[in-house]
């Protein structure tokens, strides 16, 4: 699994001109699951998600996490995080799981986030054609690769 997480002052996700989901401050992450991925990998990255010290503390410094702040998550699946490059210039999407076992990661996934950090989880449409929008605060814009657990 891939994610992209955005530190947002705001963030939503609109489906055929209607709002779904919004969050004020806290992260936005876009959710790629690929072939292969497990509970395992769902289950580190949303450990990873909850715990990393990307908001300020008082002096300024990038040292809280999601749960030291009560953040909000806007969680959005994005099956393009998982495209090869690698031969001539359209990109593949082979490597994208299957839709059933995809969403079944993704919500896994925003599920745990939730419940390892305490924080309200909003979630975009699985498989819609959305329009996210968000204000970046930072900006900070991070990316995780559960096959590579860096």
């Amino acid at each position: 699994m891939r994610i992209v997480i955005q530190r947002v002052r705001q963030a939503s996700v609109e489906v055929d001109g209607c709002q779904v989901s919004a969050i004020g401050a806290g992260l936005m992450v876009l959710v790629g699951v690929e072939n292969g991925d497990t509970d395992d990998d769902a289950r580190w990255l949303a450990d990873k998600t909850s715990a990393l010290r990307i908001f300020p503390d008082e002096n300024g410094v990038m040292n809280r996490s999601l749960k030291d702040v009560g953040g909000e998550v806007l969680s959005v699946s994005q099956f393009t995080l998982t495209a090869s490059t690698r031969k001539g210039n359209r990109p593949s999407y082979i490597r994208a799981a299957v839709h059933e076992e995809a969403i079944r990661l993704y919500e896994a996934y925003s599920r745990m986030v939730g419940e390892r950090s305490g924080c309200p989880v909003r979630m975009g449409v699985f498989g819609a054609d959305m329009k996210v929008g968000l204000v970046n605060d930072g900006p900070v814009t991070i990316i995780i690769d559960s096959r590579l657990r860096e």
